[in-house]
C-alpha cells in the first residue's frame, strides 16, 4: 500500500516512513496543501483539512497536526506551535519560562487520513513530559531540543529516531493510525 504524506517537514516524513515501512506501507511526500484554520484543537484543524481534501477528490493521503502544550502557560503554544516555533523558537519558549518552576508539558499529535474509497481515519495521541532549562541535542526538529519526555532525562533531540519513535506523540499516533488502518483495509 502507498500513502501520500502532506508535509513540508522532512523530520515528519522520516518518522512516518520509519514506523509505517515495517508494515509494508510506502510513504511518499505529495504536493497537496490544506489551509490550516485557526482553531481551538488540533483535531479541528485535521477535520477541516480532511473535509477540504475530500471535496477536491484527494485520497490515499495522510496528514498530521501536532502541538506542544505547556501547563504553566495555559496550553500555549498549543495549536499555534508551528507559528510560535518559526517566530520565537526554542529560545523564546525558554525565555517565557525563565522563572517558572512548573515545567510540565505534553506534545499531542492528530493524524488524519482519507483512503481512496473515501473512508476516513482520525487518531490522536500524546506524550507527557517537561520543558528543559536549555536546548540540548541536534536530532529531531521543532521543539525537540527543549522537550524531555516523562521517565527520561534526555530531550527528544538527544534521541535517535529509533529511540524517539516508540515514546513520542507522533510515533504513538502513527501506531494507532496503523492499527485503525488494518481494521479498514488489508495491509
Amino acid at each position: 500500500m502507498k500513502l501520500g504524506l502532506i508535509t513540508s517537514n522532512e523530520g515528519k516524513l522520516r518518522e512516518f516512513r520509519s514506523e509505517l515501512s515495517r508494515l509494508g506501507i510506502e510513504v511518499a511526500r505529495v504536493d497537496e496543501s490544506c489551509e490550516e484554520i485557526q482553531a481551538d484543537t488540533i483535531e479541528e484543524v485535521i477535520q477541516y483539512c480532511l473535509k477540504d481534501l475530500k471535496s477536491r477528490g484527494v485520497g490515499d493521503v495522510i496528514l498530521d497536526d501536532s502541538g506542544l502544550f505547556i501547563d504553566s502557560l495555559e496550553g500555549f503554544p498549543g495549536v499555534y506551535s508551528s507559528y510560535v516555533y518559526k517566530t520565537l523558537g526554542c529560545k523564546g519558549i525558554l525565555k517565557l519560562m525563565d522563572k517558572i518552576s512548573d515545567r510540565r508539558a505534553h506534545f499531542s499529535c492528530c493524524i488524519g487520513c482519507i483512503l481512496g474509497d473515501g473512508q476516513e481515519i482520525v487518531v490522536t495521541e500524546k506524550v507527557e513530559g517537561r520543558i528543559g532549562t536549555e536546548e540540548r541535542g541536534d536530532k529531531g526538529f521543532g521543539f525537540d531540543p527543549i522537550f524531555i519526555p516523562e521517565g527520561d532525562s534526555r530531550t527528544f533531540a538527544e534521541m535517535s529516531i529509533e529511540g524517539k519513535n516508540p515514546i513520542s506523540h507522533r510515533g504513538r499516533a502513527i501506531r494507532a493510525f496503523a492499527l485503525a488502518l488494518r481494521k479498514k483495509v488489508e495491509v
